[in-house]
């Protein structure tokens, strides 16, 4: 069997062409979904990258395996302990190392190992392919890699290829040759001028004043991507930048389709597509980043083409993407692991049973350090640290009517909030319960000093605010957070 995983980076579904986006951004990927089956709601457990995938690897949520943050200590997995044999038996029965027992050739073609010193992302393969920009390169430095490797192992059965693309990641980088095949496609909607006005006033690292996070400047390696927005024409470099960053690795992902074909391999060929995370174009008042629990940030596109099951499906159940461990392993034929958290969907893959979950839990402590709670038609958010935003301890949307998340229902909503509120807590007590009982990584990320990309900036955005004419919102942070 020939199984080749996709996993394009910062990639939100409502973006991609088959799941209703009217830019023609993913003509290559749309038809894999014709093909399989195209998940509607599946959500990344923690984000955003590094949490992400160890959530994947281990099949286990940031509480449990203590990756949830980008630096301190909750960078880091979690030691097993007592529990660890002659092999750790966490990452033995890891995501990737599912295909390596299933007597698959185990192949990857990342950086991301290196990018986030995370090196346990490689268990489980056999070769590990490494660029050496760490992240920072564009797709036509990687998928070479994979058509070389393909073409050297054309009579080859039996393997996994793992192939990341970074290229709709924040700094957008497109070649300079790239043309825009959007330039003249409307802007969205949503963002009227009037929304626009009021996020020139937010208090929002990576807002339409400071793109880069806590200042404008742009980067002379990245010339596509913007320091900041300065007026509503502007918001095109964004927008554009981004949908040309997926139209990009789509296009790449097309000549590693077509290669498939000629060797007469590809429909006997499993392909999946996965993200690690969304992206927010001013949702919350965020542009061209991953920095919260929100359902932007959390929703993951997921699409599953597997030879001789279901095809041209749609499945509109709840998911995590760890879900996937134990759904691959039903898939070829392993047992599952008392430690996962995950629950297995195989059924829907291969009859079309809808096999999802009542609600989910999302969270993010790179950034800001929030639990979400995803049930029915609503996010209820809870914030610890707002990563200099200034949100409420709580929030609540109705995504039904409002995707984009720009009214706060919960002063009209109480009962809801009840209702997301004991979700998080029953869930944050169940994971404890089970184990290893340690502290929250939430609060060690806490008690370390804040989410890492908020350590040792507050002095310098309060200045950039007051110089860029938010007098008032630097009192309102400095006084929230200078205690």
């Amino acid at each position: 069997m020939r199984i080749l995983l996709l996993d394009i980076d910062t990639l939100r579904p409502d973006h991609m062409g088959c799941y209703g986006y009217p830019r023609n951004t993913t003509p290559n990927l749309d038809q894999i979904a014709q093909e399989g089956v195209r998940f509607t709601r599946c959500y990344t457990s923690d984000a955003p990258c590094l949490p992400s995938r160890a959530a994947l690897q281990t099949g286990m949520f940031g509480i449990r395996n203590g990756a949830v943050g980008h630096g301190g200590t909750a960078a880091d997995l979690r030691l097993t302990g007592e529990a660890r044999s002659f092999r750790d038996p966490v990452l033995e029965s890891g995501f990737h190392s599912l295909f390596r027992k299933a007597g698959l050739h185990t192949v990857s073609i990342s950086t991301f190992a290196e990018r986030h010193s995370s090196f346990w992302f490689n268990a489980g393969f056999n070769e590990c392919y490494n660029q050496g920009k760490g992240g920072a390169e564009s797709g036509e430095e990687v998928v070479p890699i994979a058509l070389d490797w393909l073409k050297r192992n054309e009579k080859r059965d039996n393997w996994f290829m793992h192939l990341h693309l970074w290229d709709p990641h924040t700094p957008y980088r497109t070649p300079a040759d790239y043309v825009n095949p959007f330039e003249n496609d409307e802007l969205p909607t949503w963002i009227t001028p009037e929304v626009f006005k009021h996020h020139q006033g937010l208090v929002a690292p990576h807002g339409v004043n400071e793109i880069s996070m806590y200042n404008d400047l742009e980067h002379p390696a990245f010339p596509k991507h913007p320091g900041k927005i300065g007026s509503y024409g502007e918001l095109r470099r964004v927008w554009d930048g981004y949908d040309c960053g997926i139209h990009y690795a789509d296009m790449l992902l097309g000549q590693v389709f077509d290669l498939l074909k000629q060797q007469g391999i590809y429909e006997d060929t499993a392909i999946l597509l996965i993200s690690d995370h969304g992206e927010n174009l001013g949702e919350l008042g965020i542009y061209a980043e991953h920095g919260t629990a929100d359902d932007i940030t959390c929703h993951v596109p997921l699409l599953i083409k597997w030879p001789g099951m279901q095809q041209g499906a749609v499945d509109e159940a709840f998911h995590y993407s760890l879900d996937l461990v134990p759904t691959i392993a039903d898939l070829l034929g392993i047992k599952h692991q008392q430690h996962w958290d995950g629950q297995s969907f195989s059924n829907t893959v291969k009859t079309g049973q809808t096999q999802g979950r009542d609600h989910l839990v999302l969270s993010q402590m790179a950034h800001v350090c929030q639990r979400s709670a995803r049930f029915s038609d609503y996010l209820y958010m809870r914030t610890l640290h707002d990563g200099f935003r200034l949100f409420d301890r709580e929030m609540l949307f109705d995504l039904k009517n409002d995707p984009h998340q720009q009214h706060d229902i919960k002063d009209d909503h109480p009962e809801l909030c009840a209702k997301g509120a004991k979700i998080i807590l029953d869930w944050q007590e169940d994971a404890m319960l089970k184990g290893p009982q340690v502290i929250d990584p939430l609060w060690t990320v806490m008690n370390e000093g804040g989410p890492l990309h908020t350590r040792g900036e507050l002095d310098g955005y309060l200045e950039h605010l007051k110089r860029t004419g938010r007098e008032e919102g630097a009192r309102l942070l400095a006084a929230k957070h200078k205690k």
